[in-house]
């Protein structure tokens, strides 16, 4: 309990870790080189907060069920101060159409169904807010880190202990901070595994390109509008083959939309990048019209993208030996999914909880690699791959929309069940409560993906539904919308 952990990082995964080890009685230092958040609501914080170390802090985040009921558990009070910061509390019913609506009976489980729903401005400000009040935390801002410090023992390991760091006219620190424990919370740009290559230790990766880009505009609903129903017949999210797109709705009638596009998609990309454009393509999407249809909402921000969007694993203990000692990475630092799927603050939290454990549970510093690799594994690794099959999946699908092909015909009876089969479990989970609690349990990662599968009578109602006929099933999935070639129409019509 008397350990110096130093966290490198204050966004989400960096304050869920300080969070997690605090409420275990562990001291922390928490290093940021960016500003706080300004005084100020959450729109202040939104619009005026420089987040440099946070690419990704504009664009629109989900914040699943795991990660709620995780918030839930431990820290209520925290999860009051979201509520009051505008955060949206939003359940199963609400998420349901309207005719599944009508159906609905509470069942044991419903209550965990729920997301939250905000900017990321807002949550990290709260965090924050709520962070720097716990006596056994400490937050520096506008701190740089320049690299590690280690040593090495009999068997040649390295042990970190500490931190290289310049602070901006001020000489509170020297050169470095001690720590007994470094923890990396820089998330996708991180620089630790550069400092470790320089030091002759090389981090292993797997790294995935998804080869996609995608754009945010930020809008607020106009004053006496309200926001569009759920579960309509067009939804607010979903695939034409080549672009993807979706709604997050926000705090205070604020929400983006996403558009997402393969790289190869040039002319589209260029053109998205202008707010006329942007709304127009928004707006011939059925499922995206109502929110932006004239006089329902006005624009905040202008578009802008973000790329280089990856699945990336780092691997700090290999073949059952850690590369290193008394260090540790979480959240997006050591491994990464598409955020286009959201699950990037849920995975993040759960990360920093299992650390918490561990170092709490083991003290020598090769227990504590070996068990926190091993927990990772077991718990995030079929995130990871699931990410990855449908990263690699939308890779096949917009290339095949652009080459203006369908993707493969079933060539065997095997390729056509497993495609019929999955035709039947979007239909399923469409119009059946008890499939869909199975998915939304699996999409809000309260359980390994695909484990409502193994339930009898899931499986019993998909098969029923392949009966329908594959036609009836698909109809379920297909999303409305122009085609590649009308929308390039569509924009060059306006160039």
């Amino acid at each position: 309990m008397s350990e110096n952990i130093v966290i490198v990082g204050s966004g989400i995964a960096g304050m869920c870790t300080a969070l997690a080890l605090a409420k275990r009685g562990l001291n922390v230092t928490v290093l940021e080189r960016d500003t706080p958040p300004p005084e100020g609501d959450a729109d202040k914080a939104f619009f005026d907060w420089p987040r440099r170390g946070a690419s990704q802090f504009r664009h629109p985040h989900a914040f699943l069920g795991l990660m709620c009921n995780l918030l839930q558990d431990n820290y209520p009070d925290l999860l009051e101060d979201f509520y009051a910061a505008g955060a949206r509390r939003v359940g199963i019913r609400e998420m349901l159409s309207p005719e599944l609506e009508q159906k609905y009976t509470p069942e044991p489980g419903d209550e965990k169904l729920w997301v939250l729903m905000c900017r990321r401005a807002t949550i990290e400000t709260v965090l924050r807010r709520y962070v720097e009040k716990l006596p056994n935390i400490r937050i520096v801002n506008n701190i740089h880190i320049d690299g590690v410090v280690t040593e090495q023992d009999a068997a040649g390991t390295l042990n970190v202990r500490g931190l290289k760091v310049r602070r901006d006219n001020v000489d509170e620190f020297g050169a470095e901070i001690p720590a007994n424990v470094v923890v990396d919370a820089s998330g996708r740009t991180t620089k630790f595994p550069r400092w470790f290559a320089e030091l002759g230790i090389t981090v292993p990766e797997e790294n995935d390109d998804a080869e996609i880009v995608y754009y945010t505009r930020h809008y607020k609903l106009n004053p006496g509008v309200e926001e569009p129903p759920r579960g309509g017949k067009d939804r607010a999210a979903g695939d034409l083959g080549y672009i993807k797109f979706g709604v997050f709705p926000g705090d205070g009638g604020n929400f983006a939309i996403i558009v997402c596009l393969h790289n190869t998609e040039t002319e589209l990309r260029e053109a998205i990048k202008e707010g006329e454009v942007f709304d127009q393509v928004c707006r011939s999407i059925p499922g995206l019209k109502p929110w932006v249809a004239e006089g329902k909402a006005t624009a905040t921000t202008h578009p802008f993208g973000i790329g280089d969007i990856r699945a990336v694993w780092r691997h700090y203990v290999v073949n059952g030996k850690p590369l290193v000692k008394n260090f540790f990475a979480v959240g997006d630092a050591e491994l990464r999914t598409n955020p286009l799927y959201g699950r990037g603050c849920s995975t993040s939290i759960l990360h920093a909880h299992m650390l918490a454990d561990v170092l709490t549970e083991l003290s020598d510093p090769i227990d504590r690699a070996i068990a926190f690799d091993r927990r990772t594994e077991e718990a995030l690794r079929p995130i990871f791959d699931t990410s990855l099959a449908e990263d690699r999946n939308g890779i096949r699908r917009s290339l095949a929309s652009r080459e203006g092909r369908l993707l493969e015909k079933p060539d065997s009876f095997k390729k056509w069940f497993a495609t019929a089969f999955g035709d039947a479990i979007a239909a399923a989970g469409r119009y059946n409560l008890h499939v869909l609690r199975g998915m939304m349990r699996t999409m809000n990662l309260l359980e390994k993906p695909g484990a409502f599968l193994e339930d009898r009578k899931t499986r019993l109602i998909i098969f029923l539904y392949m009966l329908r006929g594959r036609s009836k099933n698909a109809s379920a999935r297909i999303v409305r919308g122009p085609s590649r070639e009308e929308m390039l129409n569509l924009i060059r019509a306006n160039e």
